[in-house]
């Protein structure tokens, strides 16, 4: 009887892994990371970069002939929303609940993409050095690419889903919004001409890489710490309704 009590409470302390599907998420994080690559190489490609340049450019014609007041007053509530005094509160806060909740894993998860992310922006825009659109509607500093509101954003969202909803159903619907808000908000920053549209493009690619890897990585990580210990399983049961 104190066996199966002490199996039962480790079982009932033991943390899901981060991500459920190991072969599937190697899978999708391989295509994010591919996209990514594409997308950050066809604009160091001077040449690429012309045509992608006159895009930018006819985007950016539409954007300023479709302004109007309500649109771009929800656009700059997107700007407000990407900033680092709204972002870095967020994080704070879901990395305490975490903490809180001894939830390690997917803290680790979380907070490695958040790292990872700030650091490649930085390097990145210095290495591309690239020009920011004339006439913007906001406040911009830095260099254009990629679009640093749409990392953070992108990055803090999709970890947050995986970091905070269990595998399944409800991961998928939540990380469906996520990616509608990475969307709108890549919009946004072409909309108020606050960067050019491959720029928004490459950070939403940027920052759902970053957040994926980071979980894939990690739950590597965990799988081999808790594999072979006793009364732990490396794949403890998901309920038919996270299937």
């Amino acid at each position: 009887m104190r066996t199966g009590r002490a199996v039962s409470r480790v079982a009932a302390t033991t943390e899901e892994p981060v991500l459920a599907a190991p072969a599937r998420d190697t899978a999708v994080t391989a295509a994010a990371l591919a996209l990514t690559a594409l997308a950050f190489a066809l604009v160091a490609d001077h040449g690429i970069l012309a045509h992608i340049q006159r895009a930018d450019d006819a985007w950016l014609r539409l954007m300023i002939s479709g302004r109007a007041a309500p649109v771009t007053a929800v656009a700059k509530v997107f700007n407000w929303l990407g900033l680092v005094y709204v972002t870095l509160p967020v994080r704070i806060a879901i990395a305490g609940f975490l903490a809180w909740r001894r939830r390690w894993w997917h803290l680790a998860a979380f907070a490695a993409a958040v790292v990872l992310s700030e650091v490649l922006i930085g390097t990145l825009k210095g290495s591309y050095d690239r020009a920011r659109p004339p006439g913007s509607l906001v406040a911009t500093s830095g260099a254009s690419f990629p679009s640093g509101h749409s990392v953070a954003a992108t990055v803090t969202v999709v970890a947050a889903v995986i970091a905070l909803v269990p595998p399944g159903r409800a991961r998928v619907a939540w990380g469906a919004a996520a990616t509608g808000f990475s969307v709108l908000m890549a919009l946004s920053r072409a909309y108020l001409g606050a960067h050019w549209l491959s720029d928004a493009i490459a950070g939403v690619l940027l920052g759902t890489s970053c957040a994926l890897l980071a979980a894939l990585v990690v739950t590597g990580l965990q799988l081999r710490s808790t594999a072979g210990k006793p009364g732990r399983s490396a794949h403890p049961p998901i309920p038919a309704d996270r299937r």
